[in-house]
């Protein structure tokens, strides 16, 4: 297993753990390569990639995990080191072993979460672009949470859509008529730093049985197109949502704004896999428009 990890990223690694003892590689992964490494001096996480196409995805990746080890509301891993070499990149970070989930997982969850947004900054956005999965997502900073939402979240993947061919231009027209109406139908708040792809896939449990976060796509949002997030794929427990509804409460009509929310991440998915996210997408604009 270790003759698969390639020269350039093994050079990477041995300078960190020592000469390598053993690769166990990583199950669900459908983006990076990755496992556990072992070595002389210890063992680590790793993950790498094409550093040609996907250009600076693991130091974004480093600082997102940073900022959200900053508060320290949750368990998340540490990062050793990072590789931005002339044919791979890589990542390498401490691992979270994995525990029993105690009795109050989903209420401790809520807690961390409703820590996290309540990290706030004045303006929406971050000090640098990322990526959402496999695609770029841009961070530029706004005043307007409605202007952040329609030019740095619904725009791009719009334009990636069409562009491919997975959208026509009828259906970015509709998307002209939602653009209008989100002043209204949008709830203000402050920005809030948000894990930004937290679904159960991105979601672990560590040593303690706590609970512990990965994979983040960070930005300062608005807090609600998180918990419309993790609704999205099969959702959390409902004593997550009911405890943080008592710790951060949302304003009314929260519901109904998620399904707005969440036209975000299917644009994503229908750019990644199209098929029946397109229809998902199609169903809810005609909802509001």
């Amino acid at each position: 297993m270790i003759n698969s990890i390639p020269e350039e990223v093994r050079a990477f690694c041995e300078e960190h753990v020592g000469v390598l003892q053993s690769f166990t590689p990583a199950s669900g992964g459908c983006i990076n390569n990755g496992g556990r490494i072992n070595g002389k001096k210890g063992e680590l996480f790793l993950k790498w990639n094409s550093a040609r196409r996907f250009p600076d995805m693991f130091t974004t990746e480093a600082k997102g995990l940073s900022e959200l080890r900053k508060p320290n509301c949750i368990t998340v891993p540490r990062v050793t080191d990072v590789l931005e070499g002339e044919v791979y990149s890589a990542i390498l970070m401490e691992i979270i072993s994995s525990g029993r989930r105690v009795a109050k997982y989903w209420e401790n969850l809520a807690e961390s979460i409703a820590c996290l947004h309540k990290v706030t900054q004045e303006q929406f956005g971050l000090d640098h672009n990322n990526y959402i999965g496999s695609l770029p997502q841009n961070n530029s900073l706004q005043q307007s949470w409605v202007d952040f939402f329609i030019k740095n979240r619904l725009r791009p993947q719009l334009k990636m859509a069409l562009d491919s061919g997975k959208m026509s231009s009828s259906d970015i027209r509709s998307f002209d008529e939602l653009e209008l109406k989100l002043p209204e139908l949008l709830a203000g708040g402050a920005p809030s730093l948000i894990h930004g792809d937290l679904w159960s896939g991105n979601l672990m449990t560590d040593q303690y049985g706590a609970p512990a976060i990965v994979d983040p796509a960070v930005s300062f949002s608005h807090r609600e197109i998180e918990m419309a997030f993790t609704q999205l794929f099969g959702g959390f427990d409902n004593s997550f949502y009911e405890a943080y509804q008592e710790i951060f409460p949302m304003e009314a009509g929260y519901q109904e704004r998620f399904d707005i929310y969440n036209i975000y991440p299917l644009l994503v998915h229908v750019n990644l896999f199209g098929g029946g996210y397109y229809h998902q997408v199609m169903h809810l604009l005609k909802r509001f428009t």
